[in-house]
């Protein structure tokens, strides 16, 4: 400050000795140009001390412009001006660091927020009012199949029903969205939220396919019912068995004591009936027991195996129950050498199972085919597909295919499907259908 002052008496008493001199000689009238040249003198003086002082208002100044731009990157040296100007640039300084490295932290916070909202399994986008994207996530990205997202509009290539959820959806509202995505069904929940940015009103949404908890919850309950169901019939028909059985062995000996009489016919008759009984009973007991299959699957062993040579001995099987060589039997597999990581015996169990249920389709049908293959989907997950060119499946029959009890077919017992899919849950994928009467029908297993 002592050094300030000392310049602001210097200067002022330079600039009055400026004037004084410059007086002097337009008085005296020694020379009027030389009194012009020291008045402008003295002038530009005064300019250059209004600059000096106002030098601590500019890097003021500077200073709160620097704040506002988010520059933080100008430096404020005191200049030699004294004690209080280097007091003052030591404060400023000292702002200026504390900014920087908040606006670190804010950064590394930000993209610490950043990664997590990336790696979060969870569909998430926020939009304006308008509909423009401000932030998708990466698994909103793999759900939608899309590496860029501008406005939601842009969704209903994807699925018209979807975008338009997300344009109606207001906060606090939750939907569900039902969406055919090629052969894959997905069963979304959509939930809203709203959120104010820098003054603008921003909705996030939260996207989640919930087709494999719904599926799981059903077969929980299929598996729970036909648990009751078992048990109670099994109850009741052992005894029943088991008593007509007696009954037949008590009733045969009495027979042959009989034969040849009226007694004798009549207990003919009756042993006739209750080994009825006994044989219906038998083949109800054999069948309850085949529906207790349903909640005994047993967990996977997993292991690393071609699908190339899965499919050569599931078509090796397959050609074994055929009645005729009218079918044509192939098998793709792109790349060559897929592998698959999964129980062989129990997935072979089910591409059999979907397999024969092909041959059954397209028995009698001229050009015939069943093909397997098996690729990776737009999601990166490896399938396999069963398809046949037979009638199809009604779109009635669609819904209640993969229902245990529900066949199609004249002796089927509607155990085969319910079984394959709950195989495929305990691998945690999916199985599901895909038909157009009388064009193809393509089961797809989801891994």
């Amino acid at each position: 400050m002592r050094h300030f002052r000392t310049q602001c008496i210097l200067r002022v008493l330079g600039i009055a000795a400026t004037l004084a001199v410059a007086l002097y000689l337009a008085v005296g009238r020694a020379s009027y140009l030389a009194a012009v040249l020291l008045a402008l003198f003295a002038a530009y003086q005064v300019a250059r001390l209004i600059h000096y002082v106002d030098r601590t208002n500019r890097e003021v100044s500077r200073f709160l412009q620097s704040i506002r731009y988010d520059d933080f990157s100008q430096s404020f040296p005191s200049g030699g001006r004294g004690a209080s100007f280097e007091e003052l640039s030591k404060a400023i300084s000292e702002v200026m660091n504390d900014f920087r490295e908040e606006r670190a932290r804010t950064e590394e916070s930000r993209r610490y927020l950043h990664t997590v909202i990336q790696h979060v399994g969870i569909a998430l986008i926020s939009y304006r009012q308008d509909g423009s994207v401000g932030l998708i996530n990466n698994a909103a990205k793999k759900l939608l199949r899309v590496t860029h997202l501008h406005n939601i509009e842009a969704i209903s290539t994807f699925s018209p029903a979807l975008a338009d959820a997300l344009a109606r959806l207001q906060a606090g509202d939750r939907t569900l969205v039902q969406v055919v995505d090629g052969d894959d069904l997905l069963q979304l929940i959509v939930y809203a939220t709203e959120f104010k940015l820098r003054g603008e009103l921003y909705r996030l949404v939260s996207i989640q396919n919930i087709q494999s908890e719904l599926e799981n919850k059903e077969i929980e309950a299929w598996q729970k019912l036909t648990r009751v169901l078992t048990h109670e019939i099994m109850n009741s028909i052992t005894p029943i068995a088991s008593l007509a059985s007696t009954a037949n062995e008590l009733l045969q000996e009495m027979d042959s004591t009989g034969e040849g009489t009226e007694a004798g016919e009549a207990l003919r008759d009756v042993r006739g009936a209750v080994h009825t009984i006994e044989r219906r009973s038998r083949s109800l007991l054999t069948f309850v027991n085949a529906y207790r299959s349903l909640t005994r699957i047993p967990m996977p062993n997993f292991s690393i195996f071609p699908i190339d040579d899965l499919f050569e001995t599931v078509i090796l099987l397959l050609r074994a129950n055929m009645t005729d060589g009218s079918v044509k039997l192939s098998y793709d597999v792109d790349p060559p050498g897929l592998d698959l990581t999964a129980d062989r015996q129990l997935v072979e169990q089910v591409v059999i199972n979907l397999g024969k249920n092909a041959l059954e389709a397209v028995a009698g049908r001229e050009g015939a085919e069943v093909r397997l293959s098996a690729r990776i989907d737009e999601r990166g997950r490896t399938i396999i597909q069963v398809t046949d060119n037979g009638p199809g499946i009604v779109e009635e029959a669609l819904g209640k295919i993969f229902i245990p009890f529900y066949t199609t077919k004249k002796e089927g017992s509607g155990i085969g499907l319910s079984l394959s899919r709950q195989i495929m849950r305990q691998h945690g994928g999916t199985l599901t259908v895909h038909s157009v009467p009388e064009k193809e029908t393509v089961f797809t297993l989801r891994f």
